[in-house]
């Protein structure tokens, strides 16, 4: 018997030693990001907007640079920015509109959204399978940011500590970023003239 609760004794405290906190979970996330960041993020995102459905983009952001390619009732919109500039494209008009970018519309990238993610929330893990933990993020009730949103549900790979998704619900929108991946080209981040032959340019600044 003595063998036996000294066995169950050790398996617990193994279970215990290898547990993480969300917290823990969610900042090895972060390290693991970090090591890519120069390397660039590729994420599709979903945004359900009620009365359109849902509308599906493909990022690439590389430093100040991003570019969002996209379909919105048939028509093809391709955006690029960097941080000054904005290049966007309709397929419908067969036009690419150049314009000063607003400094209220400058953005940091998606990738953004799973930096600082405990800061202002609690973390708790909702549901844990051999391949992955989710976590919810619930706002604090310190966190006065009326941008922040009320909830953010995230999932982690237990293999690689790389985030599977992140889904959250902004000014009415259900955003879901999902499919990220890391290698982006300045090639895929820059607008050129020469891959849109025939495509009249429209430069307003």
């Amino acid at each position: 018997m003595k063998k036996l609760l000294s066995f169950l004794f050790f398996v617990a405290m193994a279970a215990v030693a290898v547990a993480q906190t969300p917290q823990e979970i969610i900042s090895r996330m972060e390290t693991e990001m970090e090591k890519h960041e120069k390397e660039g993020i590729v994420m599709t995102v979903d945004a359900k907007i009620s009365i359109l459905g849902t509308v599906t983009t493909k990022t690439y952001s590389l430093g100040d640079k991003m570019r969002s390619e996209g379909k919105m009732m048939g028509i093809e919109i391709i955006t690029w920015t960097d941080g000054n500039t904005e290049w966007s494209y309709n397929s419908k008009t067969n036009e690419v509109k150049i314009s000063t970018q607003e400094e209220s519309s400058e953005t940091e990238g998606d990738a953004e959204m799973f930096s600082d993610i405990t800061d202002g929330y609690d973390v708790t893990i909702d549901k844990e399978t051999d391949k992955a933990w989710y976590l919810l993020c619930k706002k604090s009730k310190s966190n006065k940011d009326k941008d922040d949103p009320k909830k953010i549900e995230l999932a982690i790979a237990k293999k690689t500590y790389m985030p599977i998704s992140l889904k959250t619900k902004m000014s009415g929108v259900t955003i879901t970023m999902r499919d990220i991946s890391f290698g982006v080209t300045e090639k895929q981040v820059t607008f050129d003239a020469k891959n849109y032959p025939g495509v009249k340019i429209v430069d307003k600044r």
